[in-house]
């Protein structure tokens, strides 16, 4: 078994920690950090449950080896609260009924949370019509962006209600 150590800055701490070097970055932070906030839904990469902004971007954890991001910045949903305040898109699910059993719920708000960073930065998707201008964050916008994180309880309506009120 090969091992490596690794340093991660989860939420905004410092963790070093020594892994097989072929855990994943869901494993690392759920079994061996205790970081319970992204959830092991599919383990495949198809659900979402698992995404986490990785050094600002959104990823599925499931998918990624911990040992290829040493030193990276993680946030997790929890993260996106630091000083016990909920996030703007914490209180907007909440708010517009965007859950219902809550497990994606995490996986939803870091990957809504990426998606707004996203467009802030300008990037187009692929249902996005003007490639040059803004992208205008339409209900057909933010379905395209979200499409990889799914909602076994259906509340997408909810979800990308919560998401349009946030982008305000």
């Amino acid at each position: 078994m090969s091992t490596g150590s690794i340093t991660l800055t989860v939420d905004g701490a410092s963790r070093s920690l020594v892994v097989d070097t072929r855990t994943t970055l869901l494993d690392a932070l759920r079994d061996h950090l205790g970081v319970t906030s992204p959830k092991k839904g599919c383990d495949h990469g198809q659900c979402g449950a698992c995404t986490v902004l990785l050094d600002g971007r959104r990823v599925l954890a499931c998918l990624a080896l911990a040992v290829a991001h040493d030193g990276a910045e993680v946030i997790t949903a929890a993260g996106l609260s630091p000083d016990g305040e909920l996030h703007p898109l914490a209180q907007a699910f909440i708010d517009h009924d965007g859950f219902q059993c809550g497990y994606c719920t995490p996986g939803q708000i870091c990957s809504a949370a990426g998606m707004l960073d996203e467009v802030e930065a300008g990037r187009p998707s692929h249902v996005t019509g003007d490639l040059e201008g803004p992208v205008i964050l339409d209900d057909e916008e933010i379905r395209e962006r979200m499409s990889g994180t799914l909602c076994r309880c259906g509340a997408y309506p909810n979800i990308v209600a919560a998401i349009r009120e946030v982008s305000g």
